[in-house]
């Protein structure tokens, strides 16, 4: 049985389940707290994220907050893709701005891989950024519920 002291859903994953833990990956990433969106992750997570490789949840907050201390206005969105007992592959799409009021829409694949308590133990991202105009923009912050289960367009 799972250490009900981590973070549920628990693996092994069900499609209720694993589409119940993008949604609070989702929905915490959305925070934009890198603390509270760190203690998701087991204390030595690894993580690939584009050309940078992290280990553990210090490391984690020190690369959120710079995150989001230039990815402005910052707005998610994340929808399973697929999953097996201790995995979930993600693929999602964000958005957000520079400094100077660029707009820029990242689309991004995710392979996550999780501990027995639920806590993710691997995360490997792959990301690319379109520049778009503020006018284009489709995500403008937290999902409301009457978007749930709306699918993400390709573009």
């Amino acid at each position: 049985m799972a250490d009900q002291s981590g973070r549920p859903p628990y693996p092994p994953f069900t499609a209720e389940t694993a589409a119940a833990k993008v949604r609070a990956a989702e929905d915490g990433w959305n925070t934009r707290d890198p603390e509270r969106v760190a203690l998701a992750y087991t204390e030595d997570s690894v993580w690939r994220n584009r050309d940078t490789f992290l280990t553990g949840r210090a490391e984690i907050v020190a690369f959120l907050t710079a995150k989001w201390e230039r990815e402005l206005d910052y707005a998610l969105r994340k929808e399973l893709w697929s999953f097996t007992d201790d995995r979930i592959a993600v693929r999602f799409q964000y958005e957000c701005r520079d400094a100077s009021g660029t707009w820029t829409r990242s689309h991004g694949n995710e392979l996550w891989q999780f501990a027995p308590d639920g806590l993710m133990a691997r995360r490997e991202a792959s990301i690319d950024d379109v520049v778009i105009d503020e006018s284009a923009r489709r995500i403008h912050g937290p999902r409301g519920d009457d978007e749930r289960d709306a699918p993400l367009p390709l573009r």
